[in-house]
């Protein structure tokens, strides 16, 4: 199960800076760079299993390269829940500074061609869908 996702400040929690409205799952998308926020997704003990753990190797991007090796999975059925599931501060390791960014990037690209599931064509449209989850219905 996984949903949405609101990013606040973390000084007035009712100030939303970021919507992610996740939508329901679709193998053709992740290909074109979508994936559900990780904090917002749940999983029983069975899937950890199947899937296996996070891989260390990624100093930022290892929940992003977990989430495409369950997202591929023919064998693991997902559901969208269409409500906000987590209210998160903004800030990170990803976005906090150029360099983190940068890492970031490759550390993607790097999960997207181990895992088949595209190229920088994939890595472009989920850093370029993201933007209108700053000017969405907030």
């Amino acid at each position: 199960v996984y949903g949405d996702l609101q990013y606040v400040s973390s000084f007035e929690p009712l100030q939303i800076f970021r919507n992610w409205k996740s939508g329901n799952f679709d193998a053709s998308k992740v290909r074109r760079g979508w994936m559900p926020p990780h904090p917002s997704v749940y999983f029983s003990r069975e899937v950890l299993q199947k899937v296996g753990y996070f891989d260390t190797s990624y100093k930022i991007s290892a929940d992003y390269e977990w989430l495409l090796r369950l997202m591929l999975r023919e064998d693991i059925t997902l559901a969208y829940l269409p409500e906000v599931l987590v209210y998160m501060a903004i800030g990170g390791a990803s976005n906090r500074s150029l360099k983190g960014i940068i890492q970031k990037s490759r550390e993607d690209y790097r999960a997207i061609r181990k895992n088949k599931a595209g190229g920088l064509f994939t890595l472009l449209s989920k850093n370029f869908s993201k933007l209108g989850q700053f000017f969405s219905g907030k």
